[in-house]
């Protein structure tokens, strides 16, 4: 059976608060493909990472509006995609055409309402007691897509209607079961508001509605003239691909000049932008302590090998390192904390922010409630957020939350660091190279494993004697390890 078809606009979604633009860094569906609801069809770069725009409803993709490598702001459409139109969209097709008098009637009984067409239907689509209730939460899409969930049917008990986590988990331990008919009634009232307030759905309708399309292709009907005329747009390049890489361009061409520019990516201008905020907000001090991690040494090299043949990853020094300082910060909270201006803000929650370096970038994704976590589960956190970070697969959720900043400068070979705070947190500490010295030990000379510990702080929050004495707790940790400390 031949169903109507309109054309709608897929617009950027607004991914994260601070999100203004985002590029668009690979197509993952061409002109004439179909698209499946919560199916991704572009991979976009933010300033933060890399993430899929995913569709909310099922359709065929049309023209792609903006080429990959192509910056655009928050609301601006990408795409265009098929759909089937609604009962209400087709009604609105077969109305009587009206004289040129009926309609200037029309318009003149609307400018007397004091509202336009437009304006009335928008007003007619908002439902004020439930004004975010089709805002989904990449969880609740995740989960709808899942368990092949519709969410209209889906009844939101959070703030404003809105469908939490929890709700799609309730609906499907209640084997799905729900008052269709009232879904359907609530779709039809909230169509329009849908498809503008949704972060990810991100979908416009344009109004215009084209010919019956059925399973094997276009019935033959009458194609409106507003869409006859309109060549499908492409992208220019391949779609399968990969993103662009910065462009350099060589001054002089060989010619004596010897410099060159480098395109500046967006996760790089978000890093200079940061640094910056960093250093000209921040009034930053730094102090260093050195440890004798000789008995870590012992222990790790006791337990690597049989860790690794349990867990399959490795077991780290950062992991150790970590854990000595979570254990500090619970004796001196002031360090997990955030300057306010009027007020200093102490978090409850240790999440430690872990730098990871890549060859273009760094990042910090965060490990929740580290303190939590044992020695293990530390070290398998570190594993899966190094290797996402490398692989270019984390997500916004994983960067967002830090606490406190713990960066390992010594798996490049440093000794000596003095680290920018990841702003707006209070502290940054690097762990540095172990390096074998001659130590001094009850007058006599031994070799010994040493590291030294870099702190930045930040001196609106944090003094001298506080970060001493924070340093000293993490060393006493540290060097507190022995033989028989448990990683489980």
């Amino acid at each position: 059976m031949a169903e109507r078809m309109k054309w709608i606009e897929v617009i950027m979604p607004q991914l994260a608060e601070s999100l203004v633009s985002a590029t668009i860094g690979k197509w993952l569906k061409k002109p004439g493909d179909r698209v499946e609801q919560y199916e991704p069809i572009c991979e976009v770069i933010t300033d933060k990472v890399n993430a899929e725009i995913p569709s909310t409803v099922d359709g065929i993709m049309g023209d792609l509006l903006v080429e990959e490598g192509t910056t655009i702001a928050v609301g601006e459409a990408i795409c265009r995609m098929q759909v089937v139109a609604t009962d209400e969209d087709t009604a609105e097709q077969v109305t009587p055409v009206a004289s040129e008098q009926q309609q200037s009637q029309q318009a003149q009984v609307q400018r007397n309402a004091g509202q336009s067409p437009a304006g009335g239907s928008n007003a007619a689509a908002f439902d004020p007691n439930q004004p975010m209730r089709h805002r989904y939460s990449p969880a609740v899409q995740s989960l709808a897509a899942e368990h092949g969930l519709n969410l209209q049917h889906v009844q939101g008990t959070g703030a404003g209607g809105r469908i939490t986590r929890k709700d799609v988990l309730s609906y499907v331990a209640q084997g799905g079961q729900a008052n269709t008919e009232s879904a359907s009634v609530q779709t039809s009232n909230v169509a329009t508001q849908a498809s503008s307030s949704s972060p990810f759905s991100g979908i416009r309708d344009t109004g215009a509605t084209t010919s019956s399309i059925s399973m094997n292709g276009v019935t033959g009907q009458t194609v409106p003239a507003s869409d006859a005329g309109v060549p499908v747009r492409h992208s220019g390049i391949h779609l399968t691909e990969s993103p662009k890489i910065p462009q350099i361009e060589v001054e002089g061409g060989g010619q004596g000049r010897s410099e060159y520019f480098i395109d500046v990516t967006p996760v790089r201008n978000a890093i200079a932008r940061n640094m910056r905020q960093s250093v000209s907000e921040i009034p930053h001090a730094w102090t260093m302590i050195e440890v004798d991690v000789t008995n870590l040494v012992m222990l790790r090299n006791k337990l690597k090998d049989e860790f690794k043949r349990k867990e399959g990853i490795n077991l780290t020094y950062l992991s150790f390192m970590m854990k000595g300082v979570v254990n500090a910060i619970k004796d001196y909270p002031i360090m997990n904390s955030v300057w306010a201006v009027d007020k200093i803000i102490v978090k409850r929650d240790i999440n430690l922010s872990m730098a990871v370096g890549t060859e273009d970038s760094v990042l910090t994704p965060v490990i929740k409630q580290a303190d939590q976590r044992n020695i293990a589960g530390l070290a398998r956190e570190i594993d899966d957020l190094a290797r996402k970070t490398r692989e270019g697969t984390l997500k916004l959720d994983h960067m967002q939350g830090g606490t406190f900043t713990v960066n390992n400068t010594g798996s490049f070979g440093s000794i000596l660091s003095q680290p920018i705070i990841n702003y707006p947190q209070a502290a940054i500490l690097t762990f540095e190279s172990i390096v074998k010295k001659p130590v001094v030990i009850n007058d006599m000379i031994a070799v010994r494993s040493m590291a030294n510990l870099c702190l930045s702080l930040d001196h609106r929050i944090l003094d001298g004697v506080i970060c001493g004495r924070f340093l000293q707790r993490v060393k006493e940790n540290l060097e507190g390890y022995n033989m028989e400390t448990k990683v489980y």
